[in-house]
């Protein structure tokens, strides 16, 4: 697996490129992203909106999850919140959990530049058949 178009495949993702995630690391099963926290991110409270934690938290899952060469699509994904950054920048981290042949199951790790923990993201992928673009290299 070659990083570099695995970077190139998830800049198609239109979603987490409006919303200002930049992968940092990945590798088969693994994705650490950031996203530096903007007014477009805040909610009502001024505080970081919910659906930004997801966002981040699903777009390291999908890429991690891909990131083997099959096409992986999530069939269920769950988050629980514990409190808001205190610092600018966020990160999602993956831990690929169980990897099988049709099914894989990843925990994502939200915290931020002050490595204050922010929420915890667990999913799991139906792996297809499909090869991605990006598989060899």
């Amino acid at each position: 697996m070659d990083p570099e178009k695995v970077k190139e495949y998830f800049f198609n993702d239109r979603y987490a490129r409006f919303s200002k995630i930049e992968i940092v690391d990945v590798k088969e099963g693994y994705c650490k992203v950031r996203m530096e926290i903007e007014d477009i991110h805040l909610n009502a409270l001024d505080i970081l909106h919910g659906g930004a934690i997801f966002t981040l938290a699903d777009f390291a899952f999908a890429v991690a999850s891909n990131s083997r060469g099959r096409a992986a699509v999530s069939i269920n994904a769950s988050i629980t919140y514990f409190k808001p950054p205190t610092g600018k920048i966020v990160y999602a981290e993956t831990e690929e959990i169980n990897l099988g042949n049709r099914l894989a199951t990843y925990q994502i790790k939200v915290y931020d530049d002050k490595n204050t923990n922010i929420a915890l993201f667990t999913g799991t992928v139906f792996r297809t058949s499909k090869e991605t673009s990006f598989e060899g290299g």
